[in-house]
């Protein structure tokens, strides 16, 4: 059907609309105070489960696309959460950014990198859409992840502190170190400030001859001295942050950032870009190699063994997401129509399986034979992957996805 297939009006058409959907499903998400209410299945907000700060970030990111695509009550959405940032979320006596908030008010402990991630990606897209507060949350959010979480000698990002920010957790973990890609990209994008541009590219260093060194598989988990801990969460394999073994989403994300970071760094056809846009190339073929359709149903696997073998069945909704991303970008970056090829099947999958064309929105979890399940995303607590997926395949793929729309710029 020519609504798959990338390049036809039809297929613009059809991430259009789905993409106003994902808008108007997400309108509930602001609580009183600013944070972002668990979205369920209908768009009404869940207020038995935490108002997570990495989600709060999230919704004001894609209401600031939705800003820049001319969606009604965008703005009133990004203040809100932006509200929620600077009050109930932020910590006053001990600085940076609580995890959450449970139902009753109490905030939840420790302090990560994720979240504060994410706060500096929101902040970004704020700004870049003219909110007022916006400068001040991007100037202190980038003031705690540097005293914090970069460490400068390592050229990557450490993990979690304790509440008080005094004892830091000898964890470090390859998820953070993504998001904080995709935040620095963002920061050099919007502000000019390529110093950041260069710590994305000294994370992504780092992961590319990791990967490389495992046969394209990402390890995920990593102790203080930064040493592979390939049996991490063994026996809690389908953890919703840091899940045993590979995770092929994660290779597929990794090569679009990468794909992203190497054309904005080198140019396209230069040289180091090409060898950026080739580990890129087999990251994305490694994890597309072990996760999709494997196991006798569409969809891909939550996560494999490190021989590729599927651990958790699961299907995600991020990953559906991040494979629609980066196939277009693969094809745009590399020419391979291979991979138009991928992207058809990806846009079958979210059409016949993931969509849900009664509520609205995508179903965030399903099983090994594509039913709708919620052991790990209950509900649809968010719009932020689903969102991307709709605007990054046809967009500046050297750009953060912010700059790519608030200028109009597009890959045809």
């Amino acid at each position: 059907m020519k609504k798959y297939q990338y390049g036809t009006e039809e297929n613009r058409k059809f991430l259009k609309d789905l993409g106003e959907e994902l808008l108007s499903f997400g309108h509930q998400f602001p609580s009183e105070g600013g944070s972002s209410y668990y979205l369920g299945d209908d768009g009404s907000p869940d207020k038995d489960s935490p108002r997570f700060t990495f989600m709060t970030c999230r919704m004001c990111h894609v209401y600031c696309l939705g800003h820049f695509l001319g969606h009604e009550g965008s703005d009133e959405l990004i203040d809100a959460a932006i509200k929620g940032l600077k009050g109930e979320l932020y910590d006053s006596r001990n600085d940076g950014w609580i995890p959450g908030l449970e139902p009753d008010g109490t905030p939840l402990e420790d302090k990560q990198c994720y979240a504060h991630a994410f706060v500096i990606l929101a902040a970004c897209s704020a700004l870049k859409a003219g909110r007022p507060g916006a400068r001040e949350l991007l100037d202190h959010a980038l003031q705690v992840y540097d005293k914090y979480f970069w460490d400068e000698k390592e050229g990557l990002a450490s993990d979690t502190w304790n509440s008080d920010f005094t004892v830091q957790d000898t964890y470090r973990g390859i998820n953070s170190n993504m998001h904080s890609v995709e935040a620095f990209l963002a920061v050099a994008d919007v502000c000019g400030n390529e110093e950041y541009r260069k710590r994305a590219g000294s994370i992504i260093k780092h992961v590319v001859k990791w990967a490389e060194d495992n046969d394209w598989r990402i390890p995920e988990h990593f102790n203080d001295k930064w040493e592979v801990l390939l049996e991490y969460n063994a026996d809690r394999k389908d953890d919703r942050f840091k899940p045993y073994g590979a995770t092929p989403g994660h290779g597929i994300e990794w090569a679009r950032l990468t794909t992203q970071w190497a054309i904005s760094t080198f140019g396209k056809d230069s040289e180091e870009s090409r060898k950026y846009i080739s580990a890129a190339c087999k990251l994305y073929e490694r994890a597309i190699g072990d996760g999709w359709n494997k196991d006798g149903a569409p969809g891909i696997v939550y996560t494999t063994m490190w021989d590729g073998t599927p651990v958790v069945h699961d299907r995600m909704h991020w990953t559906l997401a991040e494979a629609i991303n980066t196939s277009a970008v693969l094809y745009n970056a590399s020419g391979n129509k291979a991979y138009l090829k991928d992207y058809e099947e990806f846009m079958d999958y979210l059409d016949n399986y993931v969509h849900d064309k009664k509520y609205g929105s995508w179903y965030h979890q399903m099983d090994r034979n594509n039913k709708v399940i919620g052991t790990v995303w209950p509900g649809k607590s968010d719009l932020y992957h689903a969102m991307q997926a709709m605007l990054i395949p046809y967009r500046d793929i050297s750009k953060s996805i912010i700059c790519s729309v608030s200028e109009g710029d597009r890959n045809d």
